[in-house]
């Protein structure tokens, strides 16, 4: 599965976050407006020395800024754990993934894939009883379908507060939760560890799973392998390099990263190759 985010796609995300036109950044940069705005436009870089003065501009890791750009470097493929399964959607084209983490016969989704059916139908064939459903954060393609699973089985909605307002459809009042940092929720035998998390929207939250051999965490769109999500709005853009620098990258090395968008990492491939990972 390919980057989420080509070197495009964090150009742009750290160059609004921070309020900065193409023309500070040129002028930070010494390199020609037209140049800048050519490469948020998929141009490629025309060499490792303009790569890495973007960087500096931006408040970016250099080196990790160059292996995207230059060495196209992508995650090493990371396998999903038995007791999660993902799944897989589509809006208007734009692929997003979902999970079912599954244990002792009980099911506990993270977002929607934007795909209800699909998840229920792998229920289904797994005979789980869903407990609970888990929303990174509000947007359509990671909470449509709430309306469908709920008509199905009415259970909790873990939802951040300030993210009420993004769902096209809200469950009934007693049926959302809000998941404060470091709540517990119990699947199975396993429990899920609930981390507020916001910047890619206001009340996003991330869902943590210890386990000796594969702990991983749903990260939504907070975090991409290489990249983070888009900061909405713009001004939470220093709360959300926070949210990842400060509570996801900061995880044991070998936590398992499974994002909403592209493909599985590693905290330690992150701390290694994430251009947004704090600047030692």
């Amino acid at each position: 599965m390919p980057l989420e985010d080509d070197f495009c796609d964090i150009l742009k995300k750290a160059r609004i976050g921070q309020g900065l036109s193409v023309g500070d950044v040129a002028r930070i940069t010494g390199l020609p407006g037209g140049d800048i705005s050519a490469l948020e436009r998929g141009d490629q870089p025309r060499d490792r020395a303009e790569v890495r003065a973007l960087a500096k501009a931006l408040g970016l890791r250099g080196e990790p800024l160059e292996q995207i750009a230059v060495d196209k470097w992508e995650p090493v493929s990371q396998r999903t754990p038995p007791w999660v399964d993902m799944v897989q959607g589509s809006i208007n084209g734009y692929g997003v993934q979902g999970y079912i983490l599954h244990d002792e016969g009980e099911a506990l989704l993270i977002d929607t894939a934007y795909n209800a059916p699909a998840m229920l139908e792998q229920l289904h064939r797994r005979g789980l009883r869903l407990i609970g459903v888990c929303l990174t954060h509000g947007h359509a393609d990671h909470a449509d379908g709430i309306k469908q699973i709920l008509g199905h089985c009415e259970v909790p909605v873990y939802l951040g507060p300030e993210d009420e307002r993004l769902l096209d459809w809200r469950p009934r009042r007693d049926l959302l939760v809000t998941p404060v940092d470091e709540m517990a929720i119990p699947v199975g035998n396993r429990t899920v560890r609930c981390m507020t998390t916001p910047g890619h929207t206001p009340g996003g939250i991330c869902y943590g799973v210890d386990d000796e051999q594969l702990p991983v965490c749903f990260v939504g769109d907070t975090l991409f392998a290489g990249s983070i999500g888009r900061s909405n709005p713009k001004e939470l853009y220093s709360m959300h390099l926070n949210s990842v620098r400060d509570r996801l990258l900061t995880l044991s090395p070998d936590y398992r990263l499974l994002p909403g968008h592209g493909p599985a990492t590693t905290v330690e491939e992150e701390l290694d190759h994430n251009p947004f990972a704090r600047i030692s």
